[in-house]
């Protein structure tokens, strides 16, 4: 599970790279702030609560196993 958390950041910046999603983009489109946002990608927030993740993964379009798989 600590690992999962680990790349957490990395794997949600890379998607929203990949898909051309700044994070004030990505922020509007989840209703997660850019605040929260921003400090989630740079590793500030280490343990993000499951609705956080849940709004990312919704607004990118993306399954949970995207960010938990290799």
């Amino acid at each position: 599970m600590e690992s999962i958390l680990i790349d957490l950041p990395r794997k949600i910046k890379r998607i929203r790279e990949e898909k051309e999603i700044t994070q004030k983009e990505l922020a509007k489109m989840s209703g997660v702030s850019y605040s929260t946002l921003t400090k989630l990608e740079t590793g500030v927030i280490k343990n993000p609560s499951f609705e956080v993740v849940l709004r990312i993964i919704k607004a990118l379009e993306i399954d949970l196993s995207d960010l938990t798989g290799e």
